[in-house]
């Protein structure tokens, strides 16, 4: 599946495509709000980059990971185009898949006003899993090779962020050869490779729902031509820098300073431990959660060295969102399909 961008405005006539466009592009705007800041967030964090600043790198580092991943390998975003079929009645599955972006929204703000970090991954999958239950077919719509593929990719990235974290952070604390202003420095190519691989994973998952909602607008499911234009990744990594800088401090704030306490040593060790498990996933074809990875990948940090141990009362409760998200959002999604499709 590809689109050209000039037949994909000849297309936008479609109220309803108009409507499935505007959706993805608040979803990846929340994704950028919640979930981009924690790629950016221990350089913010440890004043080892402005905030605006940072966001800046995060912007050009999403899109060359957007690119160059999808170039290489895009069985990320194929994970998400075809996680679940809506059926062949074009308005009926339109329907649905609005009603999934919505519940992702909703999801998502709420989780930002608690302050709360939550995956846009997971809750990607939750809510499409759910809009796909409402209709005929119940949940023999969603492929279940698909949705293992995503489990996996959750517990592998957790446990994997932890251990690397720990890894990495055990020699930087202990490294007395540089000062922490070669770290404050480092930190800068931390952040750029935390970014280029949200781009790699978050970016193609939301063009894999860009792409899906333009297909069931034509009323076509090809997955054997499964191409991404370029236009598509440079208007996903731009949308995702506006909502880093319209909300991204509130979830750098918490899991920057409240959850880890973070120097420039420690800080470095984590945005390397977060970028290999991530570099990990993406090469074996994971879709896995920056979120996770990069929380995770903190704990193990902070967890390495005595006497500053991470809060782990708000990292429970991290835990408990992640836990909730799959449940939630796909009943979110669930109902909201359902109401969708009673107007149809």
């Amino acid at each position: 599946m590809t689109v050209s961008f000039g037949s994909f405005l000849s297309q936008l006539s479609d109220p309803a495509l108009q409507c499935v466009v505007f959706l993805t592009l608040c979803v990846i705007l929340v994704n950028g709000w919640t979930d981009a800041p924690n790629a950016i967030a221990t350089a913010v964090s440890t004043r080892a980059l402005p905030f605006h600043t940072a966001v800046r790198l995060a912007a050009l580092c999403n899109l060359l990971g957007v690119t160059v991943m999808t170039a290489f390998n895009a069985s990320v975003a194929e994970s998400i185009y075809t996680i679940a079929d809506f059926g062949g009645d074009v308005r009926g599955a339109l329907c649905a898949l609005c009603a999934a972006l919505c519940a992702i929204v909703l999801w998502s703000a709420a989780a930002w006003v608690f302050g709360i970090p939550t995956s846009e991954s997971h809750a990607l999958v939750a809510g499409i899993t759910g809009a796909a239950a409402a209709r005929p077919g119940g949940l023999s719509n969603v492929q279940g090779d698909t949705w293992f593929r995503v489990v996996l990719g959750l517990v592998v990235s957790v446990i994997l962020g932890f251990l690397l974290g720990r890894l990495c952070g055990f020699p930087a604390v202990r490294d007395s050869r540089r000062s922490p202003a070669f770290y404050r420095g480092a930190q800068t190519g931390g952040a750029a490779a935390m970014a280029f691989f949200h781009g790699a994973q978050d970016g193609q998952k939301f063009m894999g729902v860009f792409l899906l909602g333009v297909a069931l607008a034509q009323g076509r499911r090809d997955t054997e031509t499964f191409l991404v234009p370029m236009w598509l990744m440079v208007l996903c990594a731009l949308t995702m820098a506006l909502g880093t800088s319209l909300g991204g401090k509130r979830i750098i704030d918490t899991v920057g300073h409240e959850m880890v306490c973070l120097d420039a040593r420690r800080g470095f060790a984590a945005d390397c431990a977060g970028a290999l498990c991530l570099l990990l996933c993406t090469l074996c074809g994971l879709p896995v959660s920056t979120t996770h990875t990069k929380t995770a990948a903190m704990l193990g940090v902070g967890s390495s060295v005595p006497g500053h141990p991470p809060d782990w009362k708000i990292a429970r409760s991290i835990v408990l969102t992640w836990l909730l998200t799959f449940p939630g959002c796909g009943v979110i999604g669930y109902f909201m399909a359902r109401i969708f499709l009673s107007f149809l």
